[in-house]
């Protein structure tokens, strides 16, 4: 592969984990803030973690230390509706 197309390989692979985590922001936003689907995760906290996925979306240097890794399993629980709150980024009550 020339350089040109390792290029377009890295930015199609950015630009779906910006997607994914945009699109799981959402997510948490009409489910948990919106809607009020869980008592567990509080509408402040929900909306804190779509701020995560929002500024690991944008690359935001405040979020270098997630683990990005860990922020798509955690998109994927949420699309998935799949026990999200298993994840080590899920907020948990003190």
């Amino acid at each position: 592969m020339d350089d040109r197309g390792s290029r377009r390989t890295t930015m199609a692979a950015k630009d779906t984990y910006a997607a994914l985590m945009l699109q799981a922001a959402g997510v948490i936003r009409l489910r948990y803030v919106v809607c009020g689907r869980n008592d567990q995760l509080p509408p402040v906290a929900a909306d804190e973690l779509a701020n995560l996925f929002e500024g690991l979306s944008n690359g935001d240097p405040a979020f270098d230390q997630i683990d990005p890794n860990e922020a798509i399993a955690l998109a994927h629980r949420l699309l998935d509706d799949d026990h999200p709150e298993q994840s080590r980024l899920w907020p948990h009550n003190p």
